[in-house]
């Protein structure tokens, strides 16, 4: 196909950001919209561009007009949603997390398999130049010996919460939680880097959903948590939450030098500090060093993931493949957190 003519299913901020990705990607274009509604497809998506109005999403997947679909709906739609459109053989780029467990998504990758068609997640960190920027200086900074990746940021849907009211963004029956949103985050570009860890060891906190609209059989959310990742030679510490604000880099120190990530969700700036002697005898004192900059340049937030996602719909197999492996083994890192801390979902049973 000369463009990818793609569709939207969901219509929050995050799909108008998408939209300024398709506006900056060559060969593909936004074709349609799909909403519960038909009048909410329209009044959304005409305005946009759209041409193409759903709110069937058998209808979608069975549209000739449409080749791929960007799927944003809640946590736990994206991979039931993702198997209709994969098995009418469309493309699809599903909305971190990718699926509720590594299960789900195994099932959903061997029907794009069958199919011939891309599943791809939107994690548009480990897309970026700023991430091929950490993966480059990993050369530079010596044998790992440990490494920090940390992301906290308040949710808006904290005060309903705390108020009484569940929202989907805290309710395990809808893969909610401080781990699905933001700590995919501090995982994925662990895995992209490392791969699987050998062992990992979580502690978090957690709030019962019982007494405000949850249900019994999925009890707990998680708001925020730890994890140490063990790879061997050395440990890697997750840090993440949804009730607080991170202040702090993410780094991977390293016998020759230290990676500092100063902004962990968006990968654009980046310190490498080598240690220096402070005394002439060649001793080291606590925290010397010369720190290189490395900035990279401001672009549409979905643009990079975007830009991987047409290029594996129009044949490249080898980013399939590697973005498949790393969602796989992301989400089983994090099924082994969930386990620990007593979350489950329903996608789980």
């Amino acid at each position: 196909m000369d463009t990818l003519r793609i569709a939207t299913v969901g219509t929050g901020i995050i799909v108008d950001w998408f939209l300024e990705a398709v506006a900056a990607v060559e060969g593909i274009e936004f074709v349609g919209a799909y909403s519960r509604t038909l009048d909410k497809a329209r009044s959304w998506g005409e305005p946009r561009g759209a041409r193409l109005f759903f709110d069937d999403l058998t209808r979608l997947a069975e549209c000739d007009e449409v080749d791929a679909v960007y799927v944003a709906s809640p946590n736990a739609m994206h991979m039931p949603q993702a198997q209709v459109f994969l098995a009418a053989d469309k493309h699809v780029l599903a909305e971190k997390p990718l699926a509720s467990n590594a299960r789900e998504a195994r099932e959903a990758f061997e029907v794009a398999r069958q199919h011939d068609v891309v599943l791809m997640e939107g994690l548009r960190t480990i897309h970026t130049p700023g991430f091929a920027g950490v993966r480059a200086a990993m050369a530079e900074i010596g044998d790992v010996c440990s490494a920090t990746f940390r992301f906290s940021k308040v949710s808006s849907r904290v005060p309903a919460l705390r108020a009484g009211t569940l929202t989907n963004t805290f309710d395990p029956r809808m893969a909610g939680g401080g781990l699905m949103d933001i700590g995919v985050y501090c995982v994925a570009p662990m895995v992209a880097l490392w791969g699987a860890p050998q062992r990992v060891l979580a502690m978090g906190t957690t709030f019962d959903v019982r007494g405000i609209g949850g249900d019994e059989r999925w009890p707990y959310v998680e708001l925020a948590g730890e994890a140490l990742c063990d790879y061997g030679s050395f440990c890697v510490n997750l840090s993440w939450g949804k009730v607080s604000d991170n202040q702090l880099a993410s780094q991977v120190q390293g016998t020759q030098a230290t990676l500092l990530v100063e902004n962990l969700d968006r990968m654009d700036a980046l310190q490498v500090v080598r240690p220096v002697a402070s005394s002439k005898y060649g001793a080291y004192g606590s925290g010397e060093g010369v720190a290189e900059a490395r900035s990279f340049p401001s672009m549409p937030l979905l643009r990079d993931e975007l830009a991987d996602f047409v290029a594996a719909c129009a044949g490249n197999r080898e980013l399939f493949q590697r973005f498949e492996r790393i969602s796989l083994d992301s989400l089983a890192v994090m099924d082994q957190i969930r386990e620990q801390l007593g979350v489950r979902f329903p996608a789980d049973e």
